[in-house]
């Protein structure tokens, strides 16, 4: 499940319900979709796409989504540095940013236009996120370095990240990496759940 760290004030935000409503003045949509009970994270692309087809066709209809793909990355993945470099700096996208993460972890880190302060909603398997067009963030893996992923895009090319300058990222450690992340499989030191 998905937990929201506002790293300057050392406040973290646990549960569904507690971090969709976080989220929600920033635009973002968070959720939990069922995982495997609905299909085996390792199943092949199009099994991945066809088990989660009415959400998609859903999202579509509401969205303007044109196209939908899972990918995949690991270690192993050629180019994975190049990969990454593209999208752990601070940028934005013209159209909204929708993932489902079927297996892995990550953190979307976003700073918000209001600057108040710079979030991160680390995301792992079972949770699904809308990023809005021209929110300023960026995007970095865990330490296994791996995520799967189905993506939604209103352009087939796909997206194109707008960088910004003197973006912030610099500043930020992964959530994952730093010495504030706890393994999930551990108990939770603090829980704070006011927005």
């Amino acid at each position: 499940m998905a937990v929201v760290t506002v790293p300057r004030l050392k406040r973290r935000i646990e549960g569904e319900a507690d971090v969709a409503a976080f989220l929600l003045p920033y635009g973002i949509r968070y959720e939990r979709w069922p995982l495997e009970e609905r299909c085996n994270p390792e199943a092949s692309n199009e099994e991945i796409l066809a088990a989660y087809a009415p959400e998609i066709g859903k999202l579509k209809a509401e969205g303007g989504y044109v196209t939908a793909d899972v990918i995949n990355v690991n270690p192993e993945t050629p180019g994975l540095d190049a990969m990454i470099a593209k999208f752990n700096k601070e940028h934005t996208h013209s159209e909204d940013e929708v993932r489902f993460i079927v297996k892995g972890r990550g953190v979307f880190h976003i700073n918000p236009k209001d600057r108040s302060e710079v979030f991160s909603i680390e995301m792992n398997a079972g949770d699904w996120i809308s990023v809005p067009a021209g929110t300023q963030h960026w995007f970095d893996f865990c330490q296994e370095r791996t995520i799967r992923a189905i993506r939604l895009f209103q352009d087939k090319s796909g997206w194109t990240p707008y960088y910004i300058q003197a973006g912030v990222h610099e500043a930020y450690t992964p959530v994952c990496w730093g010495p504030a992340y706890v393994p999930s499989d551990q108990p939770r030191i603090e829980t704070l759940v006011q927005p």
